[in-house]
């Protein structure tokens, strides 16, 4: 039900770590080409701290490509847009949805943008910085839509230490 989308990305270590969070949240993470290093990088797999082989990622030659493979609602995170990214109610979707992202250097383009107005948002930031790091809005937009859904098929407890450890003695 929730998707990730990378247009272009150009970092490895932010994809490696939206890679993790991915793989931990159980989102379908897509990427679109051209990608900005090799899926084989070692900075990728470094900041996939070896949970890569749990994100399940799919490649696509361009947008039209992502677009003509994947109907649900589109949500795009720019720093122009005008409405917070809480004011969506990610809720009352009945379709997938799709969290896109622009590339590290310019975002995503105008035009994708501008025949989306409806659906583009912001996270709110001051006026010291242009805009916060690709993997932190990453991580900041798939909680918020699984806290507005109640965390579906997530832990509220460690698996491996059990939900007591805390009590335990040591």
């Amino acid at each position: 039900m929730l998707n990730v989308v990378l247009f272009e990305p150009e970092i490895p270590g932010n994809t490696g770590n939206i890679m993790r969070t991915c793989a931990g949240t159980g989102t379908k993470l897509h990427l679109i080409k051209p990608l900005g290093f090799s899926l084989e990088e070692r900075y990728l797999k470094r900041s996939g701290a070896n949970y890569i082989e749990y994100c399940d990622y799919t490649v696509y030659e361009n947008y039209d490509d992502f677009v003509s493979k994947n109907q649900g609602t589109y949500y795009f995170l720019t720093r122009y847009g005008t409405k917070s990214h809480t004011s969506f109610d990610y809720r009352s979707s009945k379709e997938p949805i799709y969290l896109i992202f622009g590339k590290e250097s310019t975002g995503l383009p105008k035009e994708i943008l501008q025949s989306q107005l409806d659906h583009c948002m912001r996270i709110p930031i001051n006026e010291n910085i242009r805009a916060l790091n690709l993997s932190n809005c990453v991580a900041i937009m798939v909680y918020e839509v699984l806290r507005q859904l109640d965390y579906p098929d997530l832990l509220f407890s460690d698996p491996f230490k059990g939900a007591d450890y805390l009590m335990k003695k040591s």
